[in-house]
Parts: C-alpha cells; structure tokens; sequence
C-alpha cells in the first residue's frame, strides 16, 4: 500500500531539469523520420520535375515543355472520364460501406451466436490477394461464365449478356468487388468505434423497444461520427489511387469505361512511353488526395459542431 504513493509522490516532485534528463523519444526515430520525410518529399519533387518534360524515360533527350502537360491534361477526355469515373467509385464505394460496416458492427455487438465466425468471414475479403480473386471475378462475369449459366440454368436466359463488356456494368462489377474486398475494413472500424459506446445505454435502448435502425441513427451514428470522417478520407484516397481492381479485370476497357486516375497514369507512363504527362497526371491525384482529404475533415468538423 505504501509503495504507490512513493512512487506517485516521486513523480510529482520531480523537478523540470530532472524530466528534461530523461532522454526523449524523438533521436530514436529521427533517423527513419528523415529518410523517410526526405525520399517522400525528393520523389514529389522530382515528380513534379518530370511532368515539365517531354520524355519517355529511357532516352538522354529530355525537352523542357513547361506547363504543356497540364494544358494537354485540360483537354484530355480521357482524363476527364477517369476524373468521372473516381468519382462515381467514391461516392457508391464510400455510401454502401458505410451503410454494411454500420450495420454489422451493430449485429455483432449484440447477442448473436458465432460472433467470431461471422467477424472472420466478414474480413477475409481484406486478406486476399487482388491478383487471385480478380481471375475469379472474371470467370463469373465472362460470357460463358458462372452468372450467365446460374441465369440460364433458372430460366432466365433473356437477361445473360456479355457483363464485362458493357461499359456501364463493367463499372458497376468493378465497384461492387470494391466494395467486397474493403469493406470488412470499414467494418473493423466501426465495431471498434462501437466497443467505446456504453453498452447499458445500447441494453437500455433496446429494452424501452428500440430497433436496431433507431439505435443506429440516435445512438450508434452520433458516436462513430468521427470513425465515420476518416473512412471517408481512407476511401476517397484509395479511390483516387484505384489501380488493381480495375486493371486486372477490364484493364481500362471497354473503350476507357473503366478507367481511372490510377491506370490511366499507368498506360501514359508504361505502354505509350509520356512519362512527362503520366507525372503531370500524378501531380494532378496528388493535388486531388490533399485536397479531397482536408474538405472532407473540415466538413465533417462543421457538421459535428452544427448538431452540437
């Protein structure tokens, strides 16, 4: 019992020039910190170099163009379409992984046998390689494929089609394996987001009558506002550097309906050989990144203080 408020007495009467003896934490990772820092910072930079250049990447011949990538980049329709279609995976993306994370976390916080089964399969999306699910992705969507056949086979022959081939469904695959593959993330997130809610409020509500919607729209949303402010960063980030997904099941196609700032950056820069306007591209998604990221933290901050 005594050796507790030893201790507790210590610390208190421990004079400044005694705590400045202890040596911080800051020397430990300012070595990691600046290389880390400097490389981030060099490869911007560079970046930012390149996208003045008319280059292929490989040739000595480097001419200066200043700003004639980004005119170019102003009326590239590609480019637009890719802005376009980012926005679209965001805002689907980002809506119904919000609505699923929400409610499973609220499912699993309450009394439901196999908890830890359904958190497993709810996650196991997350831990798989892009490269093995997306062959199978392709399979199911194929003309021959599994969907059409599960179509045909209950007699619904008139609605099979060539699902990858279509522009606008071959966005909407693309999404949704998305939205298969993140969302045990946004999941995580918010049953840990949940774990700090009082559960004799959440036991309270539920014994005056409350449903599982009321308590998530009085209880849970007001709780997990802020979890709800970094997903949508976390996505809009990701969907702004989209690249495997797309890539691997349409590469881009058909006819650019599934391009996106990431692969559109790709093809620029690998298969036609302008790495000055792929960086110009890259330069433009990082402006985007900064800026998607600070209006949707300043947003959600003004809101918070508006239903305060």
């Amino acid at each position: 019992m005594t050796s507790v408020p030893r201790t507790v007495g210590a610390a208190i009467t421990r004079s400044p020039r005694q705590r400045l003896r202890r040596p911080p934490g800051l020397p430990w990772i300012l070595p990691a910190l600046v290389v880390s820092v400097g490389l981030l910072y060099y490869c911007i930079f560079y970046t930012g170099y390149i996208s003045t250049l008319n280059w292929d990447g490989t040739s000595p011949l480097q001419e200066n163009v200043g700003a004639a990538n980004y005119v170019k980049l102003l009326s590239d329709p590609v480019f637009w379409s890719s802005l376009w279609h980012t926005v679209v995976f965001f805002v689907i993306s980002f809506s119904v992984q919000v609505v699923l994370g929400i409610v499973l976390a609220t499912l699993l916080h309450s009394r439901l046998y196999l908890k830890t089964f359904f958190k497993i399969l709810i996650f196991i999306p997350v831990v798989l390689a892009t490269a093995t699910v997306a062959p199978v992705f392709r399979q199911i969507y194929a003309p021959d494929g599994t969907l059409n056949g599960v179509l045909g086979a209950v007699g619904l022959g008139g609605l099979e089609q060539t699902w990858l081939a279509n522009g606008t469904t071959a966005l909407f695959i693309v999404i949704t394996v998305q939205i298969w593959q993140s969302t045990g993330v946004v999941f995580v997130l918010y049953y840990a987001a949940m774990g700090q809610i009082e559960l004799d409020i959440l036991e309270a509500a539920r014994l005056d009558g409350a449903g599982n919607l009321r308590i998530i729209r009085s209880i849970v949303w007001p709780g997990v506002r802020g979890t709800t402010i970094a997903i949508a960063i976390l996505t809009a980030i990701g969907s702004l550097k989209t690249f495997d997904i797309p890539f691997l099941i349409t590469s881009g196609g058909p006819s650019y309906a599934t391009e996106f700032l990431g692969t559109q950056i790709y093809r620029v820069s690998i298969s036609f050989a302008q790495v000055g306007y792929g960086a110009a591209l890259s330069m433009v998604l990082l402006v985007l990144a900064i800026g998607a990221a600070v209006i949707i933290n300043v947003s959600g901050r003004r809101g918070g203080r508006t239903d305060v």
